[in-house]
């Protein structure tokens, strides 16, 4: 295990108990430089874990709680005559900052939602033709809340496909539960965590991932993997090449995380579910049938060859 993240990790742990593994797919999304969809119910850490993160690696943060009057310019800034200058300066969005949790993105307009996707995308906004880098690093934190669909405006395929993961927090079990609400008689925990890593350290933690080494046969079992969701019989829309290529951003911060330099099979076993089963459109029969994308693409894994995971 990496010293450094292991030591964020425990970090994040003590405000968000119990969920190591989402936490550790958080960072890992964050190093492989993604974006992080959480679609759970209300009340489970999702603002939270994004505050956590946010002070633990040293990252500036903002908050928009989107809702339908919510306008673009919200999110990526505009533009105001400066009457003294005989200029127009810009005032920035949002978007401006290392990490944006942007709170229930299904409740505001799908123009709205547009320009925050198209700003992931692009790592940067362009108000009156003047273009704005953003800051280095940038990650979204999305939430969805999937209980009540009044006032709620669904993310399209395409839209869903720029986040790089999936994931959901889940209750708590019952003992950390308990421990929940015993920590927080007294005192917030949130205030309590320090900064492990700097913003500094970020960038430098996801140069080392893009250059660890990734054999060709983990590539052609990606691909494979990839190839075989848009053949299967419960699958109508199957991963993208997009997809493809995060599932080796972020199978690459599995390893960077377990302390190789190198990616084995079971790093992309570990996280091609929650890399893909978003981006995945499931057929009538699968409905039919009770299944969910989660089991149709473990079915996928099992029936796809692994390579040889020695080196």
């Amino acid at each position: 295990m990496n010293s450094r993240t292991d030591a964020v990790i425990r970090e994040i742990e003590k405000v968000i108990v119990g969920k190591r593994e989402v936490v550790e797919r958080v960072l890992m999304a964050v190093l492989s430089e993604g974006h992080i969809l959480l679609d759970d119910v209300p009340g489970v850490g999702k603002t939270t874990l994004a505050l956590a993160c946010s002070r633990v690696m040293g990252m500036e943060y903002h908050r928009i709680q989107f809702t339908p009057d919510v306008v673009p310019s919200d999110i990526v800034g505009f533009s105001i005559y400066n009457k003294e200058q005989g200029t127009f300066d810009y005032k920035p969005g949002v978007v401006m900052t290392n990490l944006l949790l942007a709170d229930e993105i299904n409740r505001t307009s799908s123009k709205t939602q547009s320009a925050l996707l198209e700003v992931m995308e692009e790592g940067q906004v362009t108000v009156d033709g003047v273009t704005h880098p953003l800051p280095k690093p940038f990650v979204v934190i999305a939430t969805q809340n999937p209980v009540g669909s009044a006032g709620t405006q669904l993310l399209p395929q395409a839209q869903l496909d720029r986040f790089m993961i999936r994931l959901e927090m889940g209750y708590p079990d019952f003992e950390s539960q308990v421990n929940i609400l015993r920590d927080r008689q007294t005192a917030n925990p949130i205030e309590q965590i320090h900064g492990i890593i700097g913003a500094e350290e970020v960038l430098a933690m996801q140069e080392e991932i893009r250059n660890l080494h990734v054999e060709d046969s983990i590539l052609e079992y990606i691909t494979a993997l990839a190839t075989e969701t848009r053949k299967d019989d419960m699958i109508r829309l199957g991963v993208s090449p997009r997809g493809a290529l995060a599932v080796v951003r972020i199978a690459k911060a599995h390893a960077y995380l377990e302390g190789r330099q190198f990616v084995t099979p079971e790093d992309v076993q570990q996280v091609f579910v929650d890399v893909c089963g978003h981006r995945i459109i499931m057929n009538p029969k699968a409905r039919v049938a009770e299944l969910s994308a989660a089991d149709v693409l473990l079915r996928v894994m099992k029936n796809t060859k692994s390579p040889d995971s020695g080196r």
